[in-house]
């Protein structure tokens, strides 16, 4: 949805009325530098008799005090101004945003004593700000009161010595939130809104950007003998779509890098049904799509300078007369020959086409899919990591790296002969499961056997994606992972 902040950048500014809000780092004197809030210096008496230290994201809220231009006053903690990362500015700059609800307008002085404030700083803070800010509430007709008496967006002004730096970072952040917020969109809409059909619509909205957007539909797929992905489609009254999205900002003739994403606009576990309850969160398990969806429009609106490729397999599976039973055998796009065991492991039926589609196709530099693919890792990482699964050890310290800068955490898994032997079948080339044990680490060797040679990284989102814990910049149900994560590692080692 529409950020609910207008977000402008001042050298200096006059208060007058509204809120003010003021950064403190724990080592610091609180008093310095509020004299422009706070003349009759109440904040340090407030802070006292509140215990407020200004630890990482606590805030002290004031009534402005006798004297002040303002008519509110709010200290946000920063913690120690050594150990700040730019993690950390997203997250003052959330627990700002939080605050901000129902004012009008917002004066954000950010250059707190004792602090270094880049324009870095400046536009991670802002960046946490529309983050934070970001509302599902498309279906809601009725707004809680605060809502409807707040008009319109609150104008924030961030005042900082480096305002044009600021100024300048924030227009490309600004890119990365829109993204993040697209991703969060589309998992969060429910699922007889947005099918494969309506998915794929949104894609080739990208093409305003400047992203070049194909879509297969079920006669070219069946053409190219994508019969994985087809048999977890055909139980669904919806038709299915392969949606190919390139973004060339980089060197005519360079390789690009590709990314793949899971896109199973709704999952019922086909024939093998899933549990009643918490199924309609299953609205979700097109996270990974998502994810490179907001990816490559944070690509194409930040012109960055790369070769990119993201394709997303868009299916529903349902259980019907048509649908695919246990024990069908099918035969993917590569010629190898699947085994249906139990058609709630659909997600990799469909990523096995769209892998060796992107592989055949496009040569890329590297592979990485995005998928909420497995319980499992949910069981061994819960919902702060990702699980990652690499073949090139390169690839996966580059990713473990974007998501400690990030926070958009991943840690990596085994992959071994003795794991992909249990997905070994009696009757086809292999099975879609190796059973309850280790079965996020199967569903990523059924994966790798459909990358060849590529350089290729599995990220298993399950966890992550949707229904994760709410933090200082996500207050969704739909996460956006993966977004922030991929956009740096691209950032970081694959721009020109």
């Amino acid at each position: 949805m529409a950020a609910k902040f207008d977000i402008s950048f001042s050298k200096s500014a006059k208060i007058g009325g509204g809120l003010t809000i003021l950064l403190k780092a724990s080592d610091a004197d609180l008093a310095a530098g509020a004299e422009i809030a706070d003349p009759a210096d109440v904040i340090a008496r407030a802070a006292k008799i509140a215990r407020f230290s200004a630890k990482p994201v606590s805030t002290l809220d004031l009534v402005a005090p006798e004297g002040s231009p303002a008519e509110r006053v709010i200290v946000v903690g920063l913690g120690k101004a050594e150990e700040l990362t730019a993690h950390d500015w997203l997250k003052a700059g959330g627990t700002a945003a939080s605050k901000i609800k129902g004012a009008e307008k917002a004066t954000v002085f950010i250059d707190a004593p004792g602090v270094g404030v880049d324009a870095r700083a400046g536009a991670d803070f802002a960046l946490g700000m529309l983050l934070r800010g970001y509302s599902f509430d498309t279906y809601k007709t009725k707004k809680p009161d605060d809502e409807d008496k707040a008009s319109g967006k609150a104008k924030v002004t961030i005042i900082t010595a480096d305002a044009a730096g600021a100024r300048k970072a924030f227009a490309d952040a600004e890119t990365v939130a829109d993204g993040v917020n697209l991703a969060r969109d589309l998992v969060n809409e429910p699922p007889n809104i947005l099918g494969p059909v309506e998915f794929a619509a949104k894609a080739k909205e990208l093409e305003k950007l400047g992203v070049e957007v194909e879509i297969l539909t079920e006669r070219e797929m069946k053409r190219l003998g994508m019969g994985a992905l087809l048999g977890v489609a055909q139980g669904s009254v919806r038709p299915p779509r392969l949606a190919i999205m390139q973004w060339k900002g980089g060197k005519a003739k360079e390789r690009p890098v590709a990314f793949i994403g899971k896109g199973v606009v709704f999952d019922t576990g086909g024939i093998s049904i899933k549990p009643a309850a918490g199924m309609e969160d299953m609205k979700g398990d097109m996270g990974g799509a998502a994810a490179v969806t907001g990816l490559m429009h944070v690509l194409a609106a930040r012109k960055a300078a790369v070769n990119a490729v993201g394709i997303i397999g868009l299916v529903e599976n349902m259980p019907d007369g048509n649908a695919q039973r246990p024990g069908d055998i099918v035969t993917s796009m590569s010629g190898q020959t699947i085994e249906v065991i139990n058609t709630d492991a659909e997600g990799r039926l469909v990523l096995c086409d769209a892998l060796w589609y992107c592989n055949d196709r496009f040569k890329p530099q590297f592979m990485v899919n995005l998928a909420t693919l497995t319980g499992a890792v949910v069981v061994a990482l819960g919902s702060v990591y990702a699980g990652l699964f690499s073949n090139d050890d390169a690839l996966a310290g580059q990713l473990t790296e974007a998501g400690f800068s990030t926070s958009e955490k991943v840690w990596r898994m085994p992959l071994g002969k003795e794991y992909d032997k249990m997905i070994d079948s009696k009757f086809a080339d292999m099975k879609n499961t190796g059973g309850r044990y280790a079965g996020s680490i199967t569903a990523a060797h059924f994966l790798k056997r459909f990358v060849q040679d590529t350089r290729w990284a599995h990220l298993d989102i399950a966890g992550t994606a949707m229904g994760s814990p709410l933090d200082e910049i996500n207050q969704s149900w739909g996460s956006g992972f993966g977004v922030r994560l991929l956009d740096r590692l691209v950032r970081d080692h694959y721009e020109a």
